[in-house]
C-alpha cells in the first residue's frame, strides 16, 4: 500500500493534537521572564549580603542549578514544562534539567555504566558544539582584530 505526501499530511493532521500558539508563546514568555526575574532578585539578594557583582552573579547561577535539579529530582519540572513549555529551557536551568534527567532516567544502571555514561547524553551535543563555536570564534575574532 502506497500512501502519498498529501494523504499522509491529511492523517497527521487529524492524528495530531491541536495546540493553541498564542497561550504557548505567553505561558513560555511567561515562564522564562519568572526564571529570569528569579534569577535577578537572587543576584540582587547576594549583592546585598555584601558580594561583589560577579560572585554574586555566580551564587545565583549555582542556586538556580541546585533548585533546577531538585525539582528534577521531585518530578516538578516536568510539570513546569508541560505547561510552560519553551520558557522552561532558559539556559542554565533548562541545562540543569537535562543533565539531571539523564542522570535520573540511567540511575538504575549503576554509577558507572548507568549515570557515569549517559549523564551527558542530552547535554553532550551543547558542550561539544558550545565549545566548538567558542573556538570557531575566538580564531575568527583573532584573525579579524
Amino acid at each position: 500500500m502506497s500512501i502519498t505526501p498529501q494523504a499522509y499530511k491529511a492523517m497527521s493532521d487529524k492524528a495530531s493534537p491541536k495546540s493553541n500558539t498564542k497561550v504557548n508563546v505567553a505561558m513560555a514568555y511567561l515562564t522564562g521572564g519568572g526564571i529570569c526575574v528569579i534569577g535577578q532578585l537572587l543576584r540582587e539578594f547576594f549583592s546585598a549580603l555584601g558580594y561583589s557583582q560577579d560572585t554574586a552573579g555566580s551564587w545565583a547561577s549555582i542556586t538556580l542549578v541546585i533548585a533546577s535539579a531538585l525539582l528534577t529530582g521531585a518530578g516538578l519540572y516536568q510539570k513546569l514544562a508541560k505547561h510552560a513549555g519553551a520558557g522552561t529551557l532558559v539556559p542554565i536551568t533548562g541545562f540543569a534539567n537535562a543533565v539531571s534527567s539523564s542522570a535520573i532516567e540511567s540511575s538504575s544502571e549503576g554509577w558507572v555504566l548507568g549515570i557515569g555514561a549517559k549523564i551527558f547524553t542530552i547535554a553532550g551535543p551543547v558542550i561539544l558544539y558550545g565549545c566548538a563555536a567558542s573556538a570557531v570564534y575566538s580564531l575568527l575574532y583573532y584573525i579579524i582584530v
